[in-house]
Protein backbone atom coordinates (compact mmCIF):
# COMPACT_ATOMS: atom_id res chain seq x y z
CA UNK A 1 0.00 0.00 0.00
CA UNK A 2 1.00 3.11 -1.01
CA UNK A 3 -0.67 5.14 1.66
CA UNK A 4 -2.67 4.30 4.46
CA UNK A 5 -5.95 2.83 4.60
CA UNK A 6 -7.86 5.09 6.96
CA UNK A 7 -11.16 3.05 8.54
CA UNK A 8 -13.45 4.54 11.08
CA UNK A 9 -15.36 1.48 12.30
CA UNK A 10 -18.71 1.43 14.57
CA UNK A 11 -21.81 -0.20 14.91
CA UNK A 12 -22.45 -3.43 17.55
CA UNK A 13 -19.54 -3.57 19.11
CA UNK A 14 -19.69 -2.03 22.74
CA UNK A 15 -15.57 -1.46 23.52
CA UNK A 16 -11.75 -2.26 22.56
CA UNK A 17 -11.48 -4.30 25.53
CA UNK A 18 -14.69 -6.41 26.22
CA UNK A 19 -16.44 -4.62 28.68
CA UNK A 20 -19.32 -5.50 30.83
CA UNK A 21 -22.29 -6.78 28.47
CA UNK A 22 -19.91 -8.00 25.75
CA UNK A 23 -20.74 -10.15 23.09
CA UNK A 24 -19.47 -11.31 19.80
CA UNK A 25 -19.00 -8.27 18.05
CA UNK A 26 -16.72 -7.23 20.72
CA UNK A 27 -14.52 -10.04 20.03
CA UNK A 28 -14.97 -9.38 16.40
CA UNK A 29 -13.38 -5.74 16.87
CA UNK A 30 -10.69 -6.56 19.44
CA UNK A 31 -9.79 -9.37 16.85
CA UNK A 32 -9.97 -7.31 13.20
CA UNK A 33 -8.93 -4.01 13.92
CA UNK A 34 -5.38 -4.50 15.78
CA UNK A 35 -4.81 -6.75 13.05
CA UNK A 36 -5.90 -3.79 10.17
CA UNK A 37 -3.40 -1.73 12.07
CA UNK A 38 -0.47 -4.43 11.75
CA UNK A 39 -1.36 -4.22 8.48
CA UNK A 40 -0.73 -0.65 7.88
CA UNK A 41 -4.50 0.79 8.01
CA UNK A 42 -5.26 3.65 10.00
CA UNK A 43 -8.59 2.32 12.50
CA UNK A 44 -10.62 4.41 14.61
CA UNK A 45 -13.10 2.36 16.81
CA UNK A 46 -15.99 4.33 18.07
CA UNK A 47 -16.94 2.77 21.84
CA UNK A 48 -19.62 3.24 24.00
CA UNK A 49 -20.14 4.98 27.30
CA UNK A 50 -23.22 3.68 29.46
CA UNK A 51 -24.52 5.69 32.65
CA UNK A 52 -22.25 4.10 35.54
CA UNK A 53 -18.85 2.22 33.33
CA UNK A 54 -17.20 5.57 32.89
CA UNK A 55 -13.65 4.41 34.29
CA UNK A 56 -10.96 3.22 32.32
CA UNK A 57 -11.44 4.91 28.97
CA UNK A 58 -8.23 4.65 27.14
CA UNK A 59 -7.66 6.61 24.24
CA UNK A 60 -5.37 3.64 22.00
CA UNK A 61 -5.81 0.26 22.38
CA UNK A 62 -3.10 -1.61 20.19
CA UNK A 63 -2.85 0.63 17.96
CA UNK A 64 -6.04 1.41 17.42
CA UNK A 65 -7.38 4.92 18.08
CA UNK A 66 -10.91 4.89 20.13
CA UNK A 67 -13.13 7.16 20.21
CA UNK A 68 -16.27 7.53 22.91
CA UNK A 69 -18.94 8.83 22.88
CA UNK A 70 -22.15 8.25 26.01
CA UNK A 71 -24.93 6.39 25.35
CA UNK A 72 -28.35 5.27 27.45
CA UNK A 73 -28.95 1.85 29.13
CA UNK A 74 -32.14 0.67 26.90
CA UNK A 75 -31.59 -2.27 24.34
CA UNK A 76 -31.64 -0.89 21.03
CA UNK A 77 -32.10 2.63 21.85
CA UNK A 78 -28.29 2.68 22.96
CA UNK A 79 -26.93 1.44 19.77
CA UNK A 80 -29.50 3.80 17.95
CA UNK A 81 -27.95 7.04 19.70
CA UNK A 82 -24.89 5.76 19.80
CA UNK A 83 -24.35 5.45 15.95
CA UNK A 84 -25.89 9.21 15.68
CA UNK A 85 -23.40 10.91 17.30
CA UNK A 86 -20.68 8.59 15.69
CA UNK A 87 -21.95 9.46 12.27
CA UNK A 88 -22.51 13.30 12.81
CA UNK A 89 -18.86 12.75 13.89
CA UNK A 90 -17.10 11.75 11.26
CA UNK A 91 -19.05 13.47 8.73
CA UNK A 92 -18.15 17.21 10.21
CA UNK A 93 -14.78 16.11 11.16
CA UNK A 94 -13.79 13.85 8.32
CA UNK A 95 -12.19 11.21 10.71
CA UNK A 96 -11.89 8.50 7.25
CA UNK A 97 -13.17 7.56 3.86
CA UNK A 98 -13.46 3.77 4.38
CA UNK A 99 -16.22 3.52 7.09
CA UNK A 100 -16.88 -0.09 8.71
CA UNK A 101 -20.46 -0.60 10.14
CA UNK A 102 -21.18 -3.57 12.24
CA UNK A 103 -24.85 -5.01 12.32
CA UNK A 104 -27.42 -3.98 9.53
CA UNK A 105 -29.56 -2.17 11.93
CA UNK A 106 -26.91 0.20 11.68
CA UNK A 107 -27.60 0.36 8.04
CA UNK A 108 -29.28 3.70 8.15
CA UNK A 109 -26.43 5.62 8.89
CA UNK A 110 -24.65 4.42 5.42
CA UNK A 111 -26.92 6.68 3.61
CA UNK A 112 -26.10 9.81 5.53
CA UNK A 113 -22.31 8.72 5.13
CA UNK A 114 -22.17 7.81 1.45
CA UNK A 115 -24.15 11.37 0.81
CA UNK A 116 -21.10 12.98 2.84
CA UNK A 117 -18.55 10.66 -0.21
CA UNK A 118 -17.60 7.79 2.36
CA UNK A 119 -16.93 4.74 1.31
CA UNK A 120 -19.57 2.13 3.85
CA UNK A 121 -19.06 -1.27 4.70
CA UNK A 122 -21.57 -3.07 7.00
CA UNK A 123 -20.64 -6.63 8.29
CA UNK A 124 -23.81 -8.17 8.93
CA UNK A 125 -24.69 -11.46 11.44
CA UNK A 126 -27.42 -13.02 12.60
CA UNK A 127 -31.02 -12.74 11.08
CA UNK A 128 -31.19 -10.66 14.28
CA UNK A 129 -35.56 -9.66 13.23
CA UNK A 130 -35.57 -13.48 14.80
CA UNK A 131 -34.73 -12.84 18.36
CA UNK A 132 -36.94 -13.29 20.82
CA UNK A 133 -35.17 -10.35 22.76
CA UNK A 134 -36.69 -7.56 20.53
CA UNK A 135 -40.00 -6.51 21.21
CA UNK A 136 -42.34 -6.07 18.37
CA UNK A 137 -41.22 -2.48 17.38
CA UNK A 138 -37.59 -3.77 17.56
CA UNK A 139 -38.25 -6.98 15.04
CA UNK A 140 -40.24 -4.46 13.06
CA UNK A 141 -37.29 -2.32 12.86
CA UNK A 142 -35.45 -5.25 11.97
CA UNK A 143 -37.01 -6.18 9.27
CA UNK A 144 -37.23 -2.61 7.76
CA UNK A 145 -33.15 -2.61 8.01
CA UNK A 146 -33.03 -5.49 5.66
CA UNK A 147 -33.82 -2.89 3.10
CA UNK A 148 -31.61 -0.31 4.14
CA UNK A 149 -28.51 -3.25 4.47
CA UNK A 150 -29.40 -4.32 0.92
CA UNK A 151 -28.97 -0.93 -0.89
CA UNK A 152 -27.74 1.62 1.00
CA UNK A 153 -24.26 0.57 1.41
CA UNK A 154 -21.24 0.05 -0.72
CA UNK A 155 -20.63 -3.16 -0.08
CA UNK A 156 -22.37 -5.58 2.66
CA UNK A 157 -20.22 -8.70 3.96
CA UNK A 158 -21.67 -11.52 5.70
CA UNK A 159 -20.52 -13.95 8.24
CA UNK A 160 -22.28 -16.50 7.24
CA UNK A 161 -23.68 -18.17 4.17
CA UNK A 162 -26.98 -18.89 5.23
CA UNK A 163 -28.15 -15.03 5.98
CA UNK A 164 -26.24 -14.29 2.78
CA UNK A 165 -28.13 -17.01 0.88
CA UNK A 166 -31.63 -15.36 2.55
CA UNK A 167 -30.50 -11.76 1.52
CA UNK A 168 -29.53 -12.68 -1.87
CA UNK A 169 -32.73 -14.92 -3.21
CA UNK A 170 -34.90 -12.01 -0.87
CA UNK A 171 -33.40 -8.46 -2.93
CA UNK A 172 -31.72 -10.41 -6.14
CA UNK A 173 -28.45 -8.98 -5.58
CA UNK A 174 -25.06 -10.68 -4.81
CA UNK A 175 -23.31 -10.38 -1.63
CA UNK A 176 -19.70 -10.42 0.07
CA UNK A 177 -18.99 -13.44 2.78
CA UNK A 178 -15.81 -12.87 5.05
CA UNK A 179 -16.42 -14.80 8.28
CA UNK A 180 -14.88 -14.69 12.03
CA UNK A 181 -11.41 -16.09 12.59
CA UNK A 182 -10.89 -19.39 15.42
CA UNK A 183 -7.67 -18.74 17.26
CA UNK A 184 -7.06 -17.74 20.80
CA UNK A 185 -3.87 -17.44 22.49
CA UNK A 186 -3.23 -20.71 24.68
CA UNK A 187 -4.09 -20.18 28.04
CA UNK A 188 -1.07 -20.16 30.39
CA UNK A 189 -0.50 -22.93 32.98
CA UNK A 190 -0.98 -21.06 36.15
CA UNK A 191 -3.91 -19.61 35.83
CA UNK A 192 -5.88 -18.52 39.41
CA UNK A 193 -9.42 -18.80 38.19
CA UNK A 194 -10.21 -22.57 38.92
CA UNK A 195 -9.83 -21.80 42.60
CA UNK A 196 -11.18 -18.73 42.71
CA UNK A 197 -14.38 -20.60 41.38
CA UNK A 198 -14.03 -23.81 43.42
CA UNK A 199 -14.00 -25.73 39.98
CA UNK A 200 -11.94 -29.08 39.33
CA UNK A 201 -10.70 -29.47 35.49
CA UNK A 202 -12.41 -31.19 33.55
CA UNK A 203 -15.82 -31.91 36.13
CA UNK A 204 -18.20 -29.09 34.61
CA UNK A 205 -19.77 -28.02 31.83
CA UNK A 206 -19.38 -24.31 30.56
CA UNK A 207 -21.51 -21.24 28.80
CA UNK A 208 -20.09 -18.32 27.72
CA UNK A 209 -22.66 -15.23 26.73
CA UNK A 210 -25.32 -12.80 27.09
CA UNK A 211 -28.18 -13.95 29.17
CA UNK A 212 -30.74 -13.11 26.50
CA UNK A 213 -33.82 -15.76 25.92
CA UNK A 214 -31.89 -16.38 22.10
CA UNK A 215 -28.47 -18.36 23.35
CA UNK A 216 -31.16 -21.06 24.88
CA UNK A 217 -29.97 -20.76 28.36
CA UNK A 218 -32.99 -21.64 29.81
CA UNK A 219 -32.83 -24.77 27.76
CA UNK A 220 -29.36 -25.67 28.86
CA UNK A 221 -30.75 -25.43 32.92
CA UNK A 222 -33.65 -27.34 32.17
CA UNK A 223 -32.02 -30.09 30.76
CA UNK A 224 -28.96 -30.28 33.33
CA UNK A 225 -31.33 -29.98 36.38
CA UNK A 226 -32.41 -33.53 34.94
CA UNK A 227 -29.01 -34.40 34.45
CA UNK A 228 -27.48 -36.57 36.75
CA UNK A 229 -24.26 -35.93 37.80
CA UNK A 230 -21.89 -34.65 40.21
CA UNK A 231 -20.30 -32.33 37.47
CA UNK A 232 -21.17 -28.41 37.57
CA UNK A 233 -22.59 -25.80 35.43
CA UNK A 234 -20.65 -22.65 35.05
CA UNK A 235 -22.77 -19.79 33.08
CA UNK A 236 -20.68 -17.05 32.19
CA UNK A 237 -22.22 -13.62 31.44
CA UNK A 238 -24.61 -10.99 32.58
CA UNK A 239 -27.59 -9.71 30.46
CA UNK A 240 -26.41 -6.15 29.40
CA UNK A 241 -30.20 -5.32 30.19
CA UNK A 242 -30.86 -6.83 33.08
CA UNK A 243 -34.93 -7.63 32.79
CA UNK A 244 -37.24 -10.91 33.93
CA UNK A 245 -35.50 -13.34 31.80
CA UNK A 246 -32.45 -13.39 33.92
CA UNK A 247 -34.05 -13.78 37.17
CA UNK A 248 -36.21 -16.25 35.87
CA UNK A 249 -32.79 -18.53 34.92
CA UNK A 250 -31.26 -17.72 38.18
CA UNK A 251 -34.38 -19.14 40.08
CA UNK A 252 -32.83 -22.28 39.64
CA UNK A 253 -32.68 -24.46 43.19
CA UNK A 254 -29.68 -26.43 42.08
CA UNK A 255 -26.92 -26.01 43.65
CA UNK A 256 -24.62 -27.31 40.94
CA UNK A 257 -25.22 -24.24 38.75
CA UNK A 258 -22.92 -21.39 39.32
CA UNK A 259 -23.56 -18.15 37.86
CA UNK A 260 -19.72 -16.57 37.85
CA UNK A 261 -20.92 -12.86 36.11
CA UNK A 262 -19.02 -11.00 33.67
CA UNK A 263 -15.32 -13.07 32.87
CA UNK A 264 -13.06 -11.67 30.03
CA UNK A 265 -9.74 -12.81 28.45
CA UNK A 266 -7.40 -15.73 29.35
CA UNK A 267 -9.81 -16.48 32.61
CA UNK A 268 -12.57 -16.95 29.92
CA UNK A 269 -10.24 -18.93 27.92
CA UNK A 270 -8.68 -20.88 30.76
CA UNK A 271 -12.17 -21.98 31.52
CA UNK A 272 -13.16 -23.01 28.08
CA UNK A 273 -10.06 -25.17 27.71
CA UNK A 274 -10.39 -27.01 31.18
CA UNK A 275 -14.33 -28.23 30.82
CA UNK A 276 -15.52 -31.20 30.42
CA UNK A 277 -17.49 -29.49 27.42
CA UNK A 278 -18.94 -26.52 26.35
CA UNK A 279 -22.37 -26.47 25.75
CA UNK A 280 -23.74 -23.89 23.21
CA UNK A 281 -27.86 -24.45 23.48
CA UNK A 282 -28.56 -21.02 21.24
CA UNK A 283 -31.83 -21.10 18.84
CA UNK A 284 -30.24 -18.19 16.49
CA UNK A 285 -26.34 -17.05 15.67
CA UNK A 286 -24.65 -15.59 13.22
CA UNK A 287 -20.74 -17.56 12.55
CA UNK A 288 -20.60 -18.06 16.54
CA UNK A 289 -17.16 -16.53 17.81
CA UNK A 290 -17.81 -18.41 20.86
CA UNK A 291 -18.05 -21.79 19.24
CA UNK A 292 -15.16 -20.77 16.60
CA UNK A 293 -13.04 -20.06 19.84
CA UNK A 294 -13.72 -23.27 22.02
CA UNK A 295 -12.82 -25.84 18.86
CA UNK A 296 -9.98 -24.02 18.79
CA UNK A 297 -9.05 -24.62 21.93
CA UNK A 298 -9.83 -27.99 20.93
CA UNK A 299 -12.58 -28.56 23.85
CA UNK A 300 -15.04 -30.89 23.48
CA UNK A 301 -18.57 -28.85 21.93
CA UNK A 302 -22.11 -29.59 22.20
CA UNK A 303 -24.37 -27.24 20.54
CA UNK A 304 -27.59 -26.91 19.09
CA UNK A 305 -28.15 -28.12 15.26
CA UNK A 306 -28.76 -25.10 13.27
CA UNK A 307 -27.39 -24.32 10.30
CA UNK A 308 -24.84 -21.47 11.70
CA UNK A 309 -23.52 -23.87 14.03
CA UNK A 310 -23.69 -27.11 11.64
CA UNK A 311 -21.52 -25.24 9.20
CA UNK A 312 -18.72 -24.85 11.13
CA UNK A 313 -18.38 -28.04 13.03
CA UNK A 314 -18.98 -30.25 9.85
CA UNK A 315 -20.38 -33.28 12.44
CA UNK A 316 -17.19 -32.91 14.63
CA UNK A 317 -19.18 -32.04 17.65
CA UNK A 318 -22.07 -33.06 18.99
CA UNK A 319 -25.32 -31.92 18.27
CA UNK A 320 -29.02 -31.63 19.87
CA UNK A 321 -32.43 -30.51 18.20
CA UNK A 322 -32.51 -26.19 18.77
CA UNK A 323 -35.21 -25.55 20.99
CA UNK A 324 -35.56 -29.40 22.75
CA UNK A 325 -34.35 -29.49 26.22
CA UNK A 326 -34.97 -33.41 26.43
CA UNK A 327 -32.89 -33.53 23.21
CA UNK A 328 -30.13 -31.37 25.08
CA UNK A 329 -30.40 -33.56 28.26
CA UNK A 330 -29.73 -36.94 25.46
CA UNK A 331 -26.97 -35.21 23.84
CA UNK A 332 -25.07 -34.07 27.96
CA UNK A 333 -26.08 -38.00 29.27
CA UNK A 334 -23.87 -38.99 25.43
CA UNK A 335 -20.88 -36.77 26.69
CA UNK A 336 -20.51 -38.60 29.72
CA UNK A 337 -20.89 -42.11 28.65
CA UNK A 338 -18.45 -41.42 25.74
CA UNK A 339 -15.37 -39.19 27.14
CA UNK A 340 -12.90 -40.87 24.84
CA UNK A 341 -15.58 -40.01 21.73
CA UNK A 342 -15.85 -36.38 22.21
CA UNK A 343 -12.13 -35.60 23.20
CA UNK A 344 -11.36 -37.55 19.31
CA UNK A 345 -14.35 -35.28 17.85
CA UNK A 346 -12.68 -32.26 19.70
CA UNK A 347 -9.25 -32.65 18.38
CA UNK A 348 -10.63 -33.45 14.77
CA UNK A 349 -12.17 -29.99 14.81
CA UNK A 350 -9.57 -28.48 16.01
CA UNK A 351 -7.22 -29.32 13.29
CA UNK A 352 -9.93 -28.19 10.99
CA UNK A 353 -11.52 -24.83 11.82
CA UNK A 354 -7.80 -23.29 12.10
CA UNK A 355 -7.51 -24.15 8.56
CA UNK A 356 -11.06 -22.73 7.48
CA UNK A 357 -10.92 -19.61 9.91
CA UNK A 358 -7.53 -18.31 10.55
CA UNK A 359 -7.83 -14.74 11.80
CA UNK A 360 -4.57 -13.51 9.65
CA UNK A 361 -6.22 -14.92 6.10
CA UNK A 362 -9.69 -12.87 7.49
CA UNK A 363 -7.70 -9.18 7.99
CA UNK A 364 -6.33 -9.85 4.41
CA UNK A 365 -9.65 -10.13 2.91
CA UNK A 366 -10.58 -6.98 4.26
CA UNK A 367 -7.84 -5.59 3.21
CA UNK A 368 -8.39 -6.02 -0.24
CA UNK A 369 -12.13 -5.13 -0.16
CA UNK A 370 -10.93 -2.00 1.64
CA UNK A 371 -8.21 -1.51 -0.99
CA UNK A 372 -10.01 -2.10 -3.90
CA UNK A 373 -11.76 1.49 -3.09
CA UNK A 374 -8.84 2.56 -2.50
CA UNK A 375 -8.76 5.78 -4.14
CA UNK A 376 -11.01 7.04 -2.70
CA UNK A 377 -8.74 7.39 0.38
Amino acid sequence: MNSKIKIAAFGGFRSIPPKAGAAGADKFAVELYPRLVKRGCDVLAYCRIYPGNEDELHAEYQGVQLKWFKTINKSGFDTLIHSFKVTLDIILHNRAKIIHIQSGANSIWALFLRIAGKKVFVSQFAMDWKRDKWPWYGKLYYRLSNYMTAYFPNMVLFDNIYTKEYFEKKFNKKFGFIPYGCEVKEPGMNNQILGKLRLVPGNYFLFVGRFIPDKGIHLLISAFEQLETEMKLVLIGNSPNPGEYEKEIKNTKDKRIIFTGYIYGDDTNYLMKHSYAYVQPSLIEGLSPVILTVMGLGTPLVCSDILENSYITEGNATHFESGNSLSLLDSLKYTLFNPDKIKLQAKIGQQKVIQRFNWDNITEQFIDVFNENKKYD
